[in-house]
């Protein structure tokens, strides 16, 4: 299926925002702690991580208070493609972090300006809260990497996308991209008269 990008919406964390590398690299800095991607099965880490709740209660803090200040980088070519589907269509980006201001700078340090003019964002506060938002967005697909936030909307009749990550293997049946080079290709000019 091919998408017009003026239809797709996605979630910022570990879609756009490489949140888990930023995770990893913290443990490892600030606790010395080896965490690899594949240690990582389950939404929810401390369900899957033998880590004091505090440790990974912290370390998400930063990342949610001050995202730039602690590294958080973009996914391998989210801005590149971004930056190409902006000029089509305002990119939006729903999440469901509580506060929507520490992103939104995170977002423009690493989109820049223009980029970032085309940006619509809603904070939700709640990962099962997206739906209005799509819907008041106009849109009619959704990227997510969280697979009961994809299966939810896909029962509203949206079409659903996991972002592959090892905590969502497994468990749904929906259609999935492991890049953005697969975003890119299911997005580009090229593919739009097959819509």
């Amino acid at each position: 299926m091919k998408i017009r990008p003026e239809t797709i919406g996605f979630d910022i964390d570990c879609v756009v925002a490489d949140t888990m590398a930023a995770f990893i690299d913290l443990a490892q800095k600030e606790y010395d702690l080896a965490i690899k991607p594949e240690h990582i099965t389950t939404f929810q880490v401390e369900d899957c991580l033998d880590i004091d709740p505090r440790i990974i209660q912290d370390i998400f803090f930063r990342l949610l208070e001050a995202p730039v200040e602690n590294g958080l980088q973009p996914m391998d070519y989210a801005v590149p493609v971004l930056t190409e589907l902006s000029l089509r269509a305002p990119l939006t980006l729903i999440t469901a972090r509580p506060t929507k201001e520490p992103i939104a700078q995170w977002l423009h340090f690493v989109l820049g300006d223009d980029v970032y003019s085309r940006v619509r964002l809603f904070a939700t506060g709640e990962h099962d809260g997206k739906y209005p938002y799509i819907k008041e967005a106009g849109l009619s697909a959704f990227i997510d990497d969280r697979a009961s936030t994809c299966l939810q909307l896909a029962k509203k009749g949206l079409y659903s996308i996991v972002f592959s990550h090892p905590w969502n293997q497994g468990k749904h049946s929906l259609p999935s991209v492991d890049s953005w080079r697969h975003i890119k290709d299911l997005c580009t000019e090229q593919n739009l008269h097959t819509c």
